[in-house]
């Protein structure tokens, strides 16, 4: 019989809850790019239609895993998003303002 989640969470001891939240915190922040824009609840034909190109090309995009900034700073804005790029080192990071105006 299945459990619901609730009662599984509260037999959890908080090492492990902490861990499931930090584990969850960094699937949502690694979404590609095609499970971002279903997480945000959008469809290709939205996308396109704002970026003003074809379904297909969005699909294409999607699929890419190599693209010029500016075509995912607009891939992004029409989700909605504003694309930040950051370097990130062992003392903190920095982010890439040579890229904004892009």
């Amino acid at each position: 019989m299945a459990k619901k989640f609730s009662e599984l969470r509260a037999k959890m001891t908080v090492e492990a809850r902490n861990e499931a939240n930090r584990i969850a915190s960094r699937l949502r922040a690694e979404y590609p790019l095609h499970e971002l824009r279903r997480a945000r609840g959008l469809s290709q034909e939205v996308i396109a239609r704002t970026l003003n190109v074809s379904q297909a090309n969005v699909s294409k995009i999607e699929q890419r895993t190599d693209m010029y900034i500016s075509t995912l700073r607009s891939h992004i804005k029409a989700m909605g998003g504003e694309l930040e790029i950051k370097a990130k080192f062992p003392d903190g990071e920095v982010v890439m303002a040579d890229f904004s105006g892009i």
